[in-house]
């Protein structure tokens, strides 16, 4: 019973974790200090590639 309850809070806690990660990444984009002509290449090549993670992940959990 208390690994089953374990494993539910880490699973839960896990998802906040990542969002907390995602938000960090953001930041960076918040104190951007280069040209701000360049700043829509850089929003779309994160927001690609966390697109991509998260695809990868799907699929990841649907496998186990």
């Amino acid at each position: 019973m208390h690994e089953r309850q374990r494993k539910a809070h880490s699973s839960r806690r896990i998802r906040v974790e990542h969002g907390i990660a995602h938000l960090n990444n953001w930041r960076v984009l918040a104190r951007h200090l280069g040209r701000r002509e360049h700043m829509s290449d850089t929003v779309q090549a994160i927001a690609g590639l966390l697109s991509h993670q998260q695809v990868t992940d799907l699929k990841s959990a649907r496998q186990t």
